[in-house]
């Protein structure tokens, strides 16, 4: 197969077979796969000289799933009782205001798949929090907690979304997609809704015009071609999408940690490679030629990796995340600031620009 052909198709934006995009991810010299991305970016941004940034807090509603994943050492079963938690209304108005006062304007809020947190629970904290907090965009759940709050809610998909998103849920992270391949998924997180249930539910978010985001956790136990039938999954998906709704306005790949986790103890270690890494985003960014907005995630890549990541294909560097548990208990352990954030983006090259989850610019500093 002749890298030249596919590398017109790219730049022209039609869109690459599996077999295509296989051949670039393992066989195009870095060099020119470096390029091509980075030529793509700079169509594909409102200003190819502005790398953006964002200030959130990612708060867990609770530590008990049932989802039995084995990458994850935050997580705890419901009989592990001294352990579990469910947070609290005045651990979130602590939280919160810290998150203001640093110049925070979005909850990240994840858990697990609790067995009696119920559509009802869900509701009356996102209402709670919205009462409380008025001004903060709650970035919440995820598709595999969705699917499972439907599920012992006795509701569809779609009622369960309507009515989250009634009672304050502004939009929906990409967690959960881990790989979106069945046999993957059974291997690494047997009790989780499968992959075509992650679609599905994404689909209907879509639908109804929830903003999403899109996530790859890889370096565990996938092949390369399933990383990029991945990619395919969620372009083909975001095509689906109706004219006009948000659909998927971002996609953020990271490395799987291994530290401490259940996959490690069973031979499974996460082996972390700059190169790879760099290859992956730049495929992110040929390949996805439907979502605008690709994340270098510094906090499992490190500062250096993901500078260099703003060269081939990613336009953003997320957030200085204040709060983060479930990555950093298997291994990932970097660290940043607003000011942190900022010296990266320009010692790269670029200007920093603050935004919110709709990537639109926001002040900085905050007033």
């Amino acid at each position: 197969m002749q890298l030249e052909r596919i590398y017109t198709k790219a730049w022209e934006k039609e869109p690459l077979t599996v077999d295509e995009a296989l051949a670039l991810y393992l066989y195009a010299p870095q060099e020119e796969l470096t390029l091509l991305a980075d030529l793509l970016r700079r169509q594909a941004v409102p200003d190819p000289e502005i790398v953006t940034w964002q200030i959130d807090r990612n708060v867990n509603i609770t530590n008990v799933c049932i989802s039995g994943c084995k990458f994850c050492n935050f997580h705890c079963r419901p009989a592990e009782r001294e352990k579990a938690y469910i947070t609290t209304l005045e651990a979130y108005d602590r939280k919160i205001s810290e998150m203001l006062a640093l110049g925070g304007d979005q909850l990240l809020l994840q858990g697990g798949l609790h067995p009696r947190l119920d559509i009802g629970f869900y509701e009356r904290l996102f209402q709670d929090l919205k009462r409380m907090y008025p001004q903060v965009k709650l970035h919440a759940l995820g598709a595999p907690e969705v699917a499972h709050i439907a599920r012992i809610s006795s509701l569809d998909y779609e009622t369960t979304l309507r009515r989250l998103m009634a009672a304050g849920l502004d939009s929906l992270p990409g967690a959960g997609a881990e790989i979106l391949d069945n046999g993957v998924r059974r291997r690494i997180s047997p009790g989780k809704p499968d992959a075509d249930t992650w679609l599905e539910v994404m689909r209907i978010a879509h639908r109804l015009n929830l903003p999403t985001s899109a996530t790859m956790m890889y370096g565990h136990v996938e092949t390369p071609r399933q990383r990029i039938e991945h990619l395919i999954k969620l372009r083909n998906l975001q095509a689906e999408c109706p004219e006009g709704h948000y659909g998927f306005i971002a996609f953020i790949p990271w490395v799987f940690r291994s530290q401490g986790t259940q996959l490690e103890k069973e031979g499974v270690s996460g082996r972390f490679s700059a190169w790879e890494y760099l290859r992956l985003i730049a495929m992110s960014r040929i390949v996805l030629t439907n979502i605008r907005n690709i994340q270098a995630s510094w906090l499992t890549v490190g500062r250096e990796t993901a500078q260099l990541a703003l060269h081939g294909g990613a336009n953003d560097l997320g957030s200085i995340m204040i709060e983060e548990n479930v990555v950093s208990s298997a291994g990932a352990h970097y660290r940043m600031d607003a000011e942190g954030m900022q010296q990266t983006i320009r010692e790269a090259g670029f200007i920093p620009r603050l935004r919110d989850q709709l990537y639109r610019p926001r002040p900085w500093p905050i007033a």
